[in-house]
């Protein structure tokens, strides 16, 4: 494999392009798991290289629980990736979480049911911890600028990923919030994160929120959801670039996920 990155974006829904690359350009890769999403467009931008790959394909063309995870993951690890930041529409699960406003999230719960969930399936299996999921030292860089231009961010919270693609039920929302007191709800973090964690490659998320989720009966329309989205779109773009002008890809002081198969073996 000629091309390498250091970087991984995995644009989630409304980011499907990466217009902010220089000498870009496309590929196409095939994997043991089959085909990614879509071509990764690699780049640059600060002196870095950095691969993005549009998690639902352009134009938004497969849902949640078809996305090829195992595909894009095991794609990022072959161009040598090391960090990756996943982007992601969430839904609210707590009032103070408002739509427009973006979360860095640091748990999940997992409510998925038939996904694949990792690259050990036998006879090799691993078993690697998932204590704390998300890598603290690129989080903190993303809360920080984050707060330099500006920027609304909540540090920390609770993401609960759903099967989909259907939205929940009203019971099952008022549980999330009420019993599971999570704080976010989403389609598309597990297995994304557990199989870079299995590939020791850390991640970190920013969620966009764009809508309290049915929970909070607060009366939602179509375009309200837009013109959240949009405002999030512009602030995770502009988020994104000061993001990658200081993340330094060998890091690996505050993520257990660069290590995470040391001990993982029986």
């Amino acid at each position: 494999m000629a091309e390498k990155a250091e970087i991984g974006i995995i644009g989630g829904s409304g980011i499907y392009d990466a217009s902010f690359f220089k000498n870009s350009k496309e590929i196409a890769m095939h994997t043991p798991y089959g085909a990614p999403s879509d071509s990764i467009t690699i780049g640059e931008y600060n002196g870095k290289r950095v691969a993005f790959i549009p998690r639902h394909g352009r134009g938004h063309k497969i849902p949640p629980h078809l996305v090829n995870y195992r595909a894009n993951i095991f794609a990022l690890k072959e161009l040598g990736v090391k960090k990756i930041i996943g982007i992601s529409a969430v839904g609210s699960l707590n009032l103070k979480l408002k739509p427009g406003e973006l979360i860095v999230p640091d748990q999940f719960i997992d409510m998925t049911k038939k996904r694949d969930y990792t690259f050990y399936n036998g006879p090799k299996v691993a078993h690697i911890s998932m204590a704390d999921p998300f890598c603290k030292y690129v989080n903190n860089i993303i809360i920080n600028e984050a707060k330099e231009l500006g920027i609304k961010i909540h540090n920390g919270g609770t993401y609960l990923c759903i099967e989909g693609p259907r939205f929940s039920t009203r019971a099952e929302s008022k549980v999330f919030a009420n019993v599971f007191k999570a704080d976010i709800i989403g389609m598309t973090l597990v297995p994304e994160i557990n199989l870079a964690c299995e590939s020791e490659m850390c991640y970190s998320m920013i969620g966009m929120i764009t809508d309290y989720d049915v929970f909070a009966e607060v009366p939602v329309s179509a375009n309200e959801v837009k013109e959240n989205m949009a405002k999030n779109i512009e602030n995770t773009k502009r988020l994104l670039l000061n993001v990658l002008e200081k993340v330094d890809p060998e890091n690996d002081e505050e993520c257990g996920c660069c290590h995470s198969l040391d001990n993982a073996f029986m």
